[in-house]
């Protein structure tokens, strides 16, 4: 795939290099975890880096939390597409959740530009940030980021109630979103 593509610059070539390397192995775990199927896995995971090669000049530091939740949207979202192409008749097969989080995610996305969502979030408290980041850019059960964290599940899912909460008011302030 390297041979193909055309950078600006070397860094931007190292930069990209870089981000493959470090998150290839979590966009296949998260394209299968959509898909159920290694080799369209691949393919998204494939489809994603095209999508981050063509973006990469929005990427400051590959390091960053910004950069894990855009690299995991990415292929999220080629993965759910990719999904919905092969069985846009059965439509069940995505469960209620991933549907419902799709649909706001895509309005949302829509409406904002990336570079929003990231100064947004970077507002919210940072034990919210925290939260909000492990659940819906690493995609973890709230026990997983109660263990993570060292709090409750309950804990986890009031601070996911906050945040979620000051996010939509945030938004709203910033006139991202309509009332």
């Amino acid at each position: 795939m390297f041979l193909l593509l055309i950078f600006s610059t070397p860094h931007e070539r190292e930069k990209f290099e870089y981000i493959f390397h470090k998150y290839k192995k979590l966009m296949l775990y998260k394209a299968y975890g959509v898909l159920r199927d290694s080799m369209l896995a691949e393919d998204a995971a494939s489809e994603a880096f095209i999508r981050i090669y063509k973006n990469i000049h929005k990427i400051e530091d590959p390091d960053s939390p910004q950069t894990i939740a855009f690299v995991v949207t990415i292929v999220r979202n080629v993965a759910i597409t990719m999904l919905d192409r092969e069985t846009r008749q059965d439509a069940e097969v995505l469960d209620e959740e991933q549907r419902d989080d799709f649909d706001v995610e895509a309005q949302v996305l829509a409406q904002i530009s990336t570079e929003k969502i990231y100064k947004v979030i970077d507002d919210l408290r940072e034990e919210q940030k925290n939260v909000f980041l492990l659940k819906y850019a690493h995609d973890l059960s709230h026990r997983e980021i109660g263990e993570l964290l060292g709090i409750s599940e309950n804990n986890v899912t009031v601070r996911l109630h906050r945040a979620r909460k000051n996010l939509a008011e945030l938004l709203k302030k910033e006139g991202c979103v309509n009332e």
